[in-house]
């Protein structure tokens, strides 16, 4: 009995290790081409000008609330940015961002409970995305970086930087 004990408690913890292992091994195969930084990502951001309904961001103080964030990285391919969700497995990204189809609508700091779900140094960008309200939150070099990665699309591309 206290063998069975053991041995299962040694296999649970194989098995937490080799899953750590792949979440590390999984960031340096996205990493290793270059041109990723962290970034977290809001997907349907409600709009902080609509009236307040179910899906009004604003909580208790008029602040916008942490929920919806999803941590991650995003990496530079071409024409696109492609974003990784940091806790999963999937080798393939989560959402797919073109140059073309990105307009930039304002900036900010993280307000209220946004503090607490992003990292400490994040700059909120607000976007949209074929016609989708996105948020990105990621540090001050790496927003110089995704303008100028915005402002430097070929002739002829739609570009709108705030």
């Amino acid at each position: 009995m206290i063998l069975a004990l053991v041995v299962c408690g040694l296999v649970i913890v194989v098995l937490v290790l080799v899953g750590l292992f792949a979440f590390g091994l999984r960031r340096r195969l996205i990493q290793r081409s270059g041109g990723t930084f962290d970034c977290s990502l809001r997907w349907n951001a409600p709009d902080p000008g609509a009236p307040d309904g179910p899906d009004a961001i604003p909580a208790a103080g008029g602040t916008p609330s942490g929920k919806g964030w999803g941590y991650g990285i995003a990496r530079y391919s071409g024409d696109r940015i492609e974003w990784f969700r940091i806790f999963s497995y999937a080798p393939r990204p989560r959402r797919v961002l073109e140059r073309s189809a990105i307009e930039v609508v304002g900036r900010r700091a993280p307000e209220g409970e946004e503090e607490l779900a992003l990292l400490s140094d994040a700059i909120v960008l607000a976007c949209t995305h074929r016609g989708t309200r996105l948020e990105l939150a990621m540090s001050e070099d790496a927003l110089t970086g995704f303008l100028a990665w915005l402002e430097a699309a070929p002739p002829g591309q739609r570009v709108n930087v705030a």
